[in-house]
C-alpha cells in the first residue's frame, strides 16, 4: 500500500469517528428540542378548534339555524305592499303587486282554448252532475266536476270550489263533492273536514253552478312510482289499506315535485295558480254562469288557492279564505314543517306578506275565516293578517267590503262556517 493511500484511508477513519461522535453529542444535548419539533409536527396535521357557539335552545325547526333565518326575515320590509308608501294609487299597487306575483310563479304556459268534453253526465234529482276534461295549457287535460242546478231560467253565480290538501293525494275534486258511494276514506274526510257535508254539493242546491278542478298532484293528476302499478288506477278498486300506501308514496315525493318543477323551468305553485285561473276561462264559457257574478272558496290549501285566484283574477267577484291566513313573519320559528311544499312561492315574501296578497282582491268583497285552535299557524300572525287586511281595505276605501272572523275550532270548514261563508255569497254574488 503506498504512503499516500495510508493516509487517506487514516484520514476518512478519523473524519468518520468525529462525525459519528458529533451526533451523539447532538442527541444528548438536544434531545429535548427534538422532541418539540416533533409535537409541533403533529400539530400541523390537526384542524383548528371550532368558533366558540352559544347552543341554546330554539323550539325552532330549523334548530339552531332559526336565528339566523329569523336574522335574514328582519330585512323584509315587504317593499311592495299596499300599507307601505311605495305607491301613489291602489291601482298601481294592484299592478305591481300582481306582475311581480307572476313573475315569481315562473309558469307561463301558452294560451289554449279548454276543448272541453263532457266524460259523464248524471240527473241527481236537484241538480246535475258533469265529469268534465278541459285544457288548461298544451300539456295539461284537466278533470272536474261541475254541478249545475236544475230549473235554471238565467244564467246563475258560479263558485270555484278548491279543494284542500289534508295529507290526502289519492282525492283531489272528490273532498268537496259528495258522490254518494264514496270511498271510505273519503267518508272519513268530509266528516273530519266539513262536517259531513263537502262543500260543492251544497252550494249547488243553494242555486250556485259550482266547479271544482284536481290540483296538480292530486286525484287524477296523482303520481303512482313503478312498484305499485300493479294497484292499478282506479281507486274505487283500492282497500284502505292500499289507499294508505298509495297515498303515503305520494306524500313521500312532495319535495321531489317541488324540486323537478325547477329542473323543468317551473314552480308547483305556478302549475295550480295557473290551472285555476283556467278554470275560470272554462267556466265563463258555461251557458249556465252569470260571468259577472262568480266566486271562489276553500279551506287549507284551498284557503291558499282561493287567496291568489282572488288576487290575481279580476273576474272573481267573491272570495272566501279559509283555514289558511298568517303573516308570514311568526310562522317562520315553528311552523314551517307543518307546510306543504305547495304553500311556498320562492322570493315573495321579500315583495309582498300574505295579507298583502290578499289585498290585492280589494275592493271586491273578501271573508276571512280563521281557526283560533289551528295548529298550522300561531294565534299572533292570524290576528295581525286580520288587522293588515282590514287596515289595507280601508286604505282601499272599501272596509265595508272586508269580513275577518277568528272561530274558536280546530282547522276545520264546518257547517256553521260554510252557512257564514254562503250567506257572504248571497249578499255579494246575489243568488
Amino acid at each position: 500500500m503506498s504512503e499516500n493511500h495510508s493516509r487517506d484511508a487514516a484520514a476518512r477513519r478519523t473524519f468518520l469517528k468525529q462525525a459519528a461522535a458529533a451526533s451523539l453529542a447532538a442527541l444528548a444535548a438536544g434531545g429535548g428540542k427534538n422532541e418539540t419539533a416533533a409535537a409541533a409536527d403533529d400539530n400541523q396535521h390537526k384542524p383548528p378548534a371550532d368558533l366558540p357557539h352559544a347552543l341554546n335552545p330554539t323550539s325552532g325547526d330549523l334548530g339552531s339555524l332559526y336565528r339566523d333565518l329569523d336574522a335574514l326575515a328582519e330585512q323584509n320590509h315587504y317593499a311592495y305592499s299596499w300599507l307601505g308608501d311605495h305607491f301613489a294609487s291602489f291601482a298601481e299597487f294592484q299592478q305591481a303587486g300582481r306582475d311581480k306575483v307572476f313573475e315569481l310563479l315562473d309558469y307561463r304556459p301558452q294560451a289554449v282554448a279548454p276543448r272541453a268534453e263532457v266524460v259523464d253526465r248524471q240527473d241527481l234529482g236537484d241538480y246535475v252532475r258533469e265529469k268534465v276534461v278541459f285544457s288548461t295549457s298544451p300539456q295539461f287535460r284537466v278533470p272536474a266536476y261541475v254541478l249545475i242546478p236544475k230549473g235554471l231560467r238565467e244564467p246563475a253565480p258560479a263558485v270555484v270550489d278548491l279543494h284542500s290538501h289534508g295529507g290526502m293525494f289519492l282525492f283531489g275534486k272528490e273532498k268537496v263533492v259528495d258522490l254518494g258511494a264514496n270511498h271510505p276514506v273519503m267518508t272519513r274526510y268530509h266528516e273530519r273536514n266539513y262536517e259531513s257535508r263537502p262543500t260543492s254539493t251544497e252550494l249547488v242546491r243553494r242555486g250556485y253552478v259550482v266547479i271544482t278542478i284536481d290540483a296538480f298532484m292530486f286525484g287524477e293528476r296523482r303520481l303512482m312510482m313503478d312498484a305499485d302499478l300493479k294497484y292499478g288506477w282506479d281507486r274505487s278498486k283500492y282497500s284502505e289499506q292500499d289507499a294508505a300506501h298509495l297515498n303515503g308514496r305520494c306524500r313521500a315525493k312532495e319535495s321531489t315535485l317541488a324540486k323537478s318543477m325547477v329542473f323543468a323551468g317551473g314552480t308547483w305553485p305556478g302549475v295550480v295558480f295557473r290551472d285555476d285561473l283556467r278554470t275560470v276561462d272554462y267556466l265563463v264559457t258555461r251557458e249556465e254562469v252569470d260571468a259577472e257574478r262568480i266566486g271562489c272558496c276553500g279551506v287549507s290549501m284551498g284557503g291558499y288557492r282561493t287567496l291568489y285566484l282572488a288576487a290575481l283574477d279580476p273576474r272573481i267577484k267573491a272570495a272566501c279564505v279559509v283555514g289558511f291566513m298568517s303573516t308570514v313573519r311568526p310562522m317562520l320559528q315553528a311552523h314551517i314543517d307543518t307546510h306543504s311544499w305547495v304553500h311556498f312561492l320562492p322570493g315573495l315574501h321579500r315583495w309582498l306578506d300574505l295579507p298583502d296578497v290578499a289585498a290585492l282582491h280589494a275592493p271586491q268583497p273578501l271573508m276571512v275565516q280563521q281557526c283560533r285552535q289551528d295548529g298550522l299557524f300561531t294565534l299572533e300572525g292570524m290576528r295581525q293578517s286580520l288587522e293588515q287586511i282590514a287596515a289595507s281595505y280601508k286604505k282601499a276605501g272599501a272596509a265595508d267590503r272586508f269580513v275577518g272572523r277568528m272561530v274558536d275550532v280546530p282547522h276545520t270548514f264546518n257547517r256553521a262556517m260554510q252557512d257564514d261563508c254562503f250567506a257572504f255569497f248571497d249578499r255579494w254574488l246575489g243568488k
